[in-house]
């Protein structure tokens, strides 16, 4: 039996890591991941036997993947330079494959919606909808030119916010037919954690906003009083999550883990700041519940 010459043999090192991580990373599918990871802990957190409807979550999987890769398919997204971010320069390149993968996830997430009878909370979920697809779109006129929800003066994190928590605790609060007044405390607390996180997006995009004239509160206060801003709105999220008796020590690992993040943040930090550990903040809190 002769042996393989070493270039017959595909490579595995460091160069086919990094492309891994980019593609999951880049692609959302480390963000859908925590949206997930977040969905099922508050099934766990909700549901009298602690079981995960995994229907659901994977709506919620798809539902995120379908909302961030449109919005990285944007075709005036496309028109703009990378300039040094690796993140834009690999979602330009691979384009095609994002928009595959919006379409996958259009499909996955329209069949469980209809399957599993969602449409019979059309009415309350429609905004929620609006409001994620609305956020980059720029189908709204405004002192005479057309805007997207994100160039509104100060309003995008608390878009963010109110959309991820929404979806996030809302729907298997609806999943599990309880009154949604039950989950204000989550609500609330996982609201202040995704809008302090939110904040130092907004720094990694300082001068592209002040470039395009987005006020945003680093462009607004500066990033130093950003950062103190996001780790007020931290503050709140460890207060409530105290008054909701989540254990200390979860408490402890999740402030460190954000405010670590937000003391850090810098906009010449590289991508993988911002996308593997600025986004990994939101899977700390659900793997440590479901640890716990």
């Amino acid at each position: 039996m002769v042996s393989p010459s070493p270039s017959a043999v595909p490579a595995i090192g460091p160069g086919l890591f990094r492309r891994a991580l980019d593609a999951v990373l880049y692609s959302s599918s480390w963000l859908a991941a925590a949206a997930a990871a977040q969905t099922a802990a508050t099934f766990r957190n909700w549901s009298a036997t602690g079981d995960v409807n995994l229907r659901v979550v994977a709506l919620v999987l798809a539902a995120t993947l379908l909302v961030y890769n449109l919005d990285a398919v944007l075709p005036f997204k496309h028109r703009q330079p990378a300039g040094t971010s690796g993140r834009k320069a690999w979602q330009q390149q691979h384009r095609r494959a994002l928009a595959v993968l919006a379409g996958t996830s259009a499909v996955l997430a329209g069949y469980l919606f209809l399957a599993d009878g969602w449409w019979r909370y059309l009415p309350g979920l429609l905004p929620l909808a609006a409001l994620a697809l609305l956020y980059s779109w720029p189908l709204a006129r405004w002192r005479g030119q057309r805007r997207a929800l994100r160039e509104v003066p100060l309003l995008k994190i608390f878009l963010i916010a109110g959309v991820w928590s929404a979806v996030t605790v809302g729907v298997p609060t609806l999943a599990l037919q309880r009154p949604l007044a039950q989950a204000v405390g989550l609500l609330a607390q996982r609201f202040c954690l995704v809008l302090a996180l939110a904040i130092v997006f907004d720094i990694r995009d300082l001068s592209r906003d002040r470039a395009a004239g987005t006020r945003t509160f680093p462009v607004v206060l500066g990033p130093a009083r950003a950062k103190a801003v996001a780790l007020a709105f931290l503050a709140g999220a460890m207060a409530l999550g105290f008054e909701r008796g989540v254990p200390p020590l979860e408490l402890l690992i999740t402030g460190l883990s954000a405010a670590s993040v937000i003391i850090w943040a810098d906009e010449r930090r590289s991508d993988y700041f911002f996308a593997l550990l600025a986004d990994g903040v939101l899977l700390v809190p659900a793997v440590l519940y479901f640890l716990n």
